[in-house]
């Protein structure tokens, strides 16, 4: 049964492509409805995402736009791949104006990006090449050669195709767009066997949930995951660990979590959440052999403690400004409170450490502290930039733990000057009080460096229902600076940002990329190597915003948007600490 649509040439690509989405619906129901016990369904391989070879990411969900997308595997050392790669520029030609979606998928485990990204440019593809350094994808697709393809469907997360890019693959194709591809078509390929040594170990014997699983957890998972914690369940058992298997695979597939956010090949931060493809491949192992209990005759789990986040991290502080208590209702849009806490310091102090304790952490969307003269008021986000405010801290999801500036540098609050705080509340359904405490550690004698953070922003415009839509910012420092921190700052439709130095000799340099930009995580990254900057050097602040109904946190695709304060409206702000090159005492 055949319910295949032929479209007049008029039609613009994004009408044709609804016209076929219903399409596909129309013939899914009447085959349903003609034979329910008949109907074979493909194979569903779940969401994933992965960074190509430039750094971008990728996300199957976020190709729903496309009527397919078709990944070749890749092998930097296979013979037989130039003969593949003819194969698939032969599908491409064919089909990526009818909404085909292609790229490559290196498959092979090669974990050294700079040879990924010299063989690509060696057979002179342009297509995005996708980097599977722990094979997990790889092994999802069922991928066995190089050279091999795969067809998946977006929108139903599932997989159509695997085999040689040829005829067979073409008809799958054909199929996909009528709305009548019903189930997986496997055809035998050729070329370089693909070798999956880790995925053997772990068939051979599967990974021990208390000596191997357990402590991956402890280290990347349980501080948030807890009874209490910032994370939506507690990973506190191996029963809980059974239960919530199914999400921990697929929001470790899809780089949900842990939370890094930033591209390891760009810079390294002491406080990126960063996972190895080890881990990774042992969570995942497990998981799929059923998440067994193994042995053990005490689940670790049950025996971890965790310090309590209501007490102070580093000890007792020097001072504590406890911030008036907030009313907050069940519902309903709330306007920032800004309040001035008067400072009974009789001279000038130099903070090195400060902690937030949030009185309800589910309520509090972010907090700044500003340093301000007696007669100045902190106005907006972005009040970094007037120069005679100094940004003291901000708490943010993610940002939990005690706050210590780099070593020997700490922020200056002249005697006489007060602290200006900005709280930014969202209602979730139940009133609360928030009472929020700020921990001050202080430094005995003043340190030899003064740290500020420079907000850089720009204005922008986003159209409705724009996909992928562009934003930049520049600031110049008019003086030799050591850059020791940076922070993402975007809402909702923010897609990726990357912060990089035009230094004065005219030569670029990446320091960090955020190519899955999360909202709900906007720690602030701390080099592990602080960069020194030379005076008259341009930093940028790149980023793309995803407005399209694509992006599953947009609240609304049809909505332009400009700057705005609500979570609902948008922001672009990359925040950059740093310290004069020279000591200020």
């Amino acid at each position: 049964m055949h319910f295949g649509l032929e479209f007049p040439k008029s039609l613009h690509p994004l009408e044709k492509n609804i016209m076929r989405k219903l399409n596909k619906l129309a013939t899914a129901t009447v085959a349903v409805a003609v034979s329910a016990s008949a109907m074979a369904l493909p194979d569903r391989i779940g969401d994933f995402a992965l960074l190509d070879s430039d750094g971008e990411f990728h996300q199957l969900s976020r190709y729903r736009n496309k009527q397919a997308l078709v990944l070749m595997s890749f092998d930097t050392v296979c013979a037989s791949i130039d003969a593949s790669i003819r194969g698939l520029k032969s599908l491409q030609s064919n089909w990526s104006e009818q909404g085909v979606e292609f790229a490559l998928i290196d498959s092979s485990g090669e974990v050294n990006i700079e040879a990924i990204r010299a063989a690509k440019a060696g057979h002179g593809f342009d297509l995005p090449l996708l980097v599977d350094n722990g094979q997990l994808v790889s092994e999802t697709l069922s991928l066995s050669k190089a050279g091999e393809i795969a067809i998946l469907d977006p929108e139903r997360l599932t997989l159509l195709y695997t085999g040689p890019a040829q005829d067979s693959a073409a008809q799958v194709l054909a199929s996909e767009l009528a709305g009548t591809a019903d189930s997986t078509v496997v055809v035998e390929a050729t070329g370089c066997e693909l070798s999956f040594p880790t995925r053997a170990a772990h068939v051979a014997s599967t990974p021990d949930y208390g000596t191997e699983v357990a402590p991956i957890i402890v280290e990347q998972c349980a501080s948030c995951h807890r009874e209490g914690g910032i994370g939506p369940f507690a990973m506190d058992s191996h029963l809980m660990m059974q239960g919530w298997s199914p999400m921990i695979r697929e929001v470790l597939l899809t780089k949900r979590m842990p939370p890094t956010q930033v591209d390891p090949n760009i810079g390294h931060f002491s406080n990126a959440r960063y996972i190895s493809e080890a881990q990774m491949q042992t969570l995942i192992h497990w998981i799929d052999a059923g998440a067994p209990r193994g042995t053990a005759v005490i689940d670790p789990l049950t025996e971890v403690q965790f310090a309590d986040r209501r007490e102070w991290q580093l000890g007792e502080p020097d001072y504590i400004v406890k911030a008036p208590a907030h009313e907050i209702p069940a519902t309903g849009v709330l306007d920032y409170i800004n309040i001035e806490v008067p400072l009974p310091f009789e001279e000038d102090k130099w903070v090195k450490a400060v902690q937030y304790i949030a009185g309800d952490e589910s309520v509090l969307h972010h907090l700044l502290s500003y340093v301000t003269a007696p007669s100045e008021a902190v106005q907006g986000e972005a009040a970094t930039g007037n120069v005679a405010t100094r940004f003291l801290e901000g708490y943010a999801p993610g940002k939990v733990d005690a706050m210590t500036f780099p070593e020997n540098t700490g922020v200056y609050i002249p005697q006489g000057h007060k602290l200006s705080m900005q709280f930014h509340y969202t209602t979730n359904g139940k009133a609360t009080v928030d009472e929020t405490l700020l921990g001050l550690y202080m430094y005995d004698e003043p340190p030899a460096y003064e740290n500020f953070t420079q907000s850089v922003s720009g204005m922008f415009r986003i159209p409705a229902f724009a996909q992928d839509h562009p934003t930049s910012a520049q600031y110049v420092f008019d003086e030799d600076v050591v850059v020791t921190g940076l922070r993402a700052h975007m809402h909702f439709r923010g897609k990726d940002m990357k912060f990089s130095a035009e230094l004065p000799d005219g030569s670029m340099q990446d320091l960090l990329s955020v190519p899955n930009y999360s909202y709900a995580w906007q720690p602030t990254y701390a080099l592990d190597d602080p960069m020194e900057l030379p005076a008259g050097t341009k930093v940028h602040v790149t980023g793309t915003f995803d407005n399209s109904e694509y992006n599953p946190a947009n609240p609304d695709p049809s909505k332009e948007l400009s700057f705005g304060l609500q979570s609902w409206d948008e922001m672009f702000i990359g925040y950059w600490t740093y310290h004069a090159a020279k000591p200020t005492n």
